[in-house]
């Protein structure tokens, strides 16, 4: 696994910790879930519950997978050992990619404008700056607007351990360092 990769694994782990346990738990993705569909205030009743779904199926796929001991929680090292094995988890992430980038799209025109995606991400837990950063790396528009398609493959390019020096790397560590 690639230096990058491991750092973003560490930096998702720590942001879906929301409850701060050191764990992850089913729980921490209900409180994700709603910190992020409360940013969406200008998305329908759908994409909300998509992404409230998309939460649910995050978690749901990595206690399948990693909770060998089915404690009903997930250390760093059970997540770190599986979640970048795209056979394991490529549904899972493309229906959050999805479900995330429709938020970002309310009026459904296929471009995510920038105080949005500040919000969303915001939700999430990433740096103000960081944010900026991959925004701008996904190439706006002059309407200071990203396309939902750029953003979508993002995210999953975010997941892939085999990928370095992609934009989601803006999102670890300090922006511009």
């Amino acid at each position: 696994m690639r230096a990058e990769a491991i750092d973003r694994v560490q930096l998702v782990f720590n942001l879906f910790d929301a409850d701060g346990s050191g764990y992850l738990s089913a729980e921490d993705f209900e409180i994700m879930a709603e910190r992020v569909v409360q940013a969406a205030s200008g998305s329908g009743t759908a994409s909300k519950e998509a992404m409230r779904a998309a939460f649910r199926r995050y978690w749901a796929t990595l206690a399948l997978e990693l909770d060998v001991n089915q404690d009903n929680r997930i250390t760093f090292e059970e997540y770190s050992a599986c979640v970048l094995s795209p056979e394991r988890f490529e549904a899972t992430i493309e229906d959050f990619a999805v479900s995330l980038a429709a938020l970002g799209d309310p009026d459904g025109d296929g471009l995510i404008e920038r105080p949005v995606f500040l919000a969303l991400m915001t939700a999430i837990g990433f740096e103000r700056a960081n944010i900026e950063a991959l925004f701008d790396a996904f190439g706006p528009n002059a309407q200071d607007e990203i396309t939902v398609a750029a953003w979508v493959q993002g995210i999953e390019d975010y997941y892939r351990a085999d990928k370095a020096g992609i934009a989601g790397d803006r999102l670890v560590g300090q922006a511009g360092a």
